[in-house]
């Protein structure tokens, strides 16, 4: 058994697994660190291996902390990956975004695939299924699309996402609900679209907090799984292991 865990920009998200499948999976808020690591660590005393990815950062202490805890492997942009990064300044991607390319090419070899990770931040990336990561996009997610409409505004009150009841919003919310997530969806549609231009076959893999949100709002054929980068990370640990 394995612990995988994601310290995202909003939330830390934890996965137990046995082989390649997820046990049970925790999320909680970067304040709330020792406590919940405490209670899954007390609830499997005989899972002693755990796999790091971290965006949102965790601090020294926390990090020395996890290693008094269990067997810490942290992924970082010298580990092993399974592909070719050409992105243009790869010193600068980020390390949730590699972790998801190799869950990609692990889990869907030699296939072209484009990864949509729907969370904080939407980031789009593309692999070739010669192995070869080209690099994507990167936009605002569904939260901070509400919360920019209100910090940014004088009177739009800041909502919750919600899913629009009309098409034509036919007051204030109803609007900005209509405006927001019908808005990224037809964006993410749109890079659909501009994708298979170029490539006439290719995978698409929905991902992140708000990827079931969205998924039943889009027109593509898409391969939903919320918890993709939590399994990403189970395969890369297991790639590691056999190219180390």
């Amino acid at each position: 058994m394995i612990f995988t865990i994601d310290v995202g920009n909003t939330n830390i998200k934890v996965a137990v697994f046995k082989q390649v499948n997820l046990i049970e999976k925790f999320v909680f808020q970067k304040e709330e660190f020792e406590k919940k690591f405490s209670k899954i660590f007390k609830n499997y005393p005989n899972c002693t291996k755990a796999v790091l990815s971290s965006v949102g950062k965790l601090d020294q202490n926390e990090i020395s902390w996890l290693k008094k805890q269990v067997d810490l492997f942290e992924i970082n942009r010298d580990s092993a990956f399974p592909f070719q990064n050409l992105y243009g300044t790869p010193n600068t991607l980020g390390v949730d975004r590699m972790v998801l390319a190799a869950g990609a090419t692990l889990l869907f070899p030699n296939q072209n695939a484009l990864i949509i990770d729907a969370g904080t931040c939407v980031t789009y990336d593309f692999i070739t299924n010669n192995n070869e990561y080209l690099g994507g996009a990167i936009s605002p997610g569904l939260r901070l699309r509400y919360e920019s409409l209100h910090n940014y505004t004088a009177k739009l009150p800041l909502l919750t996402k919600n899913e629009p009841k009309h098409f034509i919003g036919i007051n204030t919310n109803e609007s900005i609900h209509s405006g927001i997530v019908n808005g990224l969806c037809y964006e993410i549609e749109g890079f659909i679209s501009e994708y298979s231009v170029k490539n006439e076959q290719f995978t698409i893999i929905l991902t992140g907090g708000d990827a079931n949100f969205l998924a039943n709002r889009l027109k593509s054929t898409i391969f939903a799984d919320e918890n993709f980068l939590l399994k990403s990370l189970q395969q890369l640990y297991t790639y590691n292991l056999q190219n180390d």
